[in-house]
């Protein structure tokens, strides 16, 4: 069994396990690193999925996250706001990958006692050297139901987060509104983040009609809150059924831990009374 092969073997398992990150033709898993307290060194996943060779260079870039949920890339941290980078190490930062062809890229990071409590994050940034076209558009992870904007983008990052000393974070959802638009109807509100931790999880939105069990009218997973706000701002299309009455029962928005955890915590939860 060559090389490559058993790369393969390996991708496909530790796939299962991890959420995949695909933009043009490269594979990437996990989609997001957070660093085991006890360990110091983390291992990406590379598959070069195209029918030519590609060669990228690996960096790091500093994002900030905006209260509607965008990026805006910075170079000079706010009060509080850690990077991570200054205090990790990446090899190799150049890869060439055959078609078909994996590689394992190692993130290293460098202990540092004298380091203030709280969370460090920086972006893992893969670009193509042989190919200046976008390699796809931001891809929502497993969205059903969820109001974006695909912005092309011409490369592709991954969170790195670790995490120093004792971090703690409390999250809740408010101000919840069902807006109705000519071509859909949208659940909006406020998810709210306090302490010294980002959050990371799924959202599912029930319908509870006044009698039966409740119905699935949205979700989506690996909604994230970073340390750079305090709220975002959200706003998920709900699914249109006659069967579905909106003028009467409930919705209820629930925030818990990922599905690939073994055992899944709520974060938090509110309700919407449409009887009112």
């Amino acid at each position: 069994m060559n090389n490559k092969i058993i790369f393969l073997i390996i991708f496909i398992l530790y796939s299962v396990e991890y959420k995949v990150q695909a933009q043009g033709e490269i594979l990437i898993t996990p989609s997001r690193i957070v660093f085991n307290p006890k360990k110091n060194k983390e291992i990406l996943n590379l598959l070069n999925t195209g029918k030519k060779s590609e060669t990228y260079l690996v960096s790091f870039v500093q994002k900030r996250m905006n209260e509607n949920g965008s990026f805006t890339e910075v170079t000079t941290p706010d009060p509080g706001e850690n990077f991570a980078s200054p205090h990790l190490r990446i090899y190799p930062r150049r890869i060439t990958l055959k078609p078909g062809e994996g590689q394992v890229v190692m993130l290293q990071r460098r202990r540092n006692n004298n380091l203030q409590t709280g969370e460090y994050r920086s972006h893992l940034y893969f670009r193509s050297t042989t190919d200046y076209s976008a390699l796809g558009e931001t891809k929502i992870d497993s969205v059903a139901g969820v109001s974006v904007q695909l912005i092309p983008v011409f490369g592709m990052t991954i969170p790195i987060i670790f995490r120093s000393g004792k971090v703690n974070t409390t999250v809740t959802l408010t101000d919840l509104k069902l807006k109705n638009t000519k071509d859909s109807k949208n659940i909006n509100f406020t998810l709210n983040r306090s302490g010294n931790s980002s959050i990371y999880g799924d959202m599912t939105v029930q319908y509870m009609p006044l009698k039966g069990n409740p119905i699935t009218i949205a979700a989506i997973n690996g909604v994230a809150i970073y340390t750079t706000i305090n709220r975002r701002f959200m706003s998920i299309n709900v699914i249109k059924k006659p069967s579905i009455n909106y003028e009467e029962g409930k919705i209820k928005i629930i925030y818990k831990s990922r599905q690939d955890n073994s055992k899944q915590e709520v974060f938090a939860t509110s309700t919407l009374n449409l009887s009112n």
